[in-house]
């Protein structure tokens, strides 16, 4: 009697610990990949259109792995811009972490963009490092970080766009031992980045957000901050002419680059190569006025671009009279280099004593 009171005072699980199992791991989180291909490819025309156009050129599969990598990096990006307050962006992006790291290990997240991408890392063999890179990106942003150098600028664009380019590689089955093409493909992410920071250089300013390096801007006489200041306006089209020759040489690398794939994927990424590369010339070409409206390119001049980059995919490209100063070698290693120091594993030594 006294054992048994003894062991009725033994405290009781939630359930008794024979049916406790690990969650299962799938891919997708359970759900069935045309759900997540829908949703995905959902996100992709209204958020940006030269992509979608261009995406459309695909064959089906890379279409679809393209569509699923977007909607997570764009997920990722609208959480991390939704919160104002630095603690809660903070939170928030160990949130994203969290998530992304379940879902590239197999396990349901209830959150079907994060199960998405981790449809997309079982198939295209994505790994949390490629997925750390992008998402230090966002760290930065949210750490109100600001480049000081040439440098701090390539290695931001290398997180937010030039991984990208390079988990977009993966997703068209690009295999890890072809590191020219990967090397390319990071060339392009760095490329559609700078092109953007052109761009949106005013929209930018008003978020806070300034991508010009110090350097630059001490180089030119702007005090930091104060580079939309009308009485700069020259000076500042001089720092985005720079920014653009940085651009172009990335471009006309991952254009090269882009003859390693099969033809309709290389039509796809030249477009939109082409659309963007107009852009970046408009910029150009409107000078101080080119903050004043945000350039966009009409249909014509997209269509004009998918048939420029159609004439393009059948020949042979020239390869580029200047290589890009800035390879994803050092950038990796710039990036490993500002990284946390992983610790380093310890093999106990074996007992002396021992038998």
């Amino acid at each position: 009697m006294a054992i048994r009171l003894f062991r009725d005072r033994r405290p009781r699980l939630l359930a008794p610990s024979r049916i406790l199992r690990e969650t299962p791991r799938q891919a997708g989180g359970g759900h069935e990949r045309e759900e997540l291909v829908e949703h995905a490819s959902e996100t992709l025309a209204p958020t940006n259109r030269a992509f979608a156009l261009a995406a459309r050129l695909l064959d089906r599969p890379a279409r679809e792995r393209i569509a699923l990598l977007h909607a997570w990096c764009r997920h990722c990006d609208e959480l991390a811009d939704e919160t104002g307050d630095p603690a809660d962006a903070v939170q928030w992006l160990e949130a994203i972490r969290v998530l992304t790291r379940r879902a590239i290990e197999g396990h349901p997240t209830a959150e079907i963009t994060f199960d998405s991408f981790g449809q997309l890392a079982k198939e295209a063999g994505l790994t949390a490092e490629m997925a750390e890179d992008v998402l230090e990106g966002f760290a930065l942003d949210v750490a109100g970080w600001r480049p000081r150098t040439e440098g701090d600028l390539m290695r931001y664009a290398y997180h937010v766009a030039g991984a990208v380019g390079v988990m977009a590689a993966h997703a068209l089955h690009v295999p890890d031992s072809d590191h020219e093409a990967l090397d390319r493909a990071c060339d392009l992410g760095l490329f559609f980045e700078l092109v953007n920071m052109a761009r949106n250089m005013g929209a930018d300013d008003a978020a806070d957000r300034n991508y010009l390096p110090v350097e630059w801007l001490a180089e030119a006489g702007i005090p930091p901050g104060e580079h939309m200041k009308p009485i700069y306006r020259e000076q500042l089209v001089t720092l985005v002419a720079r920014l653009l020759d940085l651009a172009d040489q990335h471009g006309a690398a991952g254009r090269y680059g882009a003859a390693r794939l099969p033809f309709r994927r290389r039509w796809a990424v030249l477009t939109a190569v082409n659309i963007y590369g107009a852009v970046a010339r408009e910029v150009r070409r409107r000078g101080p006025a080119a903050w004043d409206h945000r350039v966009r390119k009409p249909a014509p001049a997209k269509l004009r671009a998918v048939i420029q980059a159609f004439a393009e995919a059948l020949r042979q490209p020239e390869e580029p009279a200047q290589w890009p100063r800035w390879t994803r070698a050092e950038l990796l290693i710039a990036v490993r280099m500002a990284g946390p120091i992983a610790p380093v594993p310890m093999t106990p030594l074996p007992d002396e004593d021992a038998p």
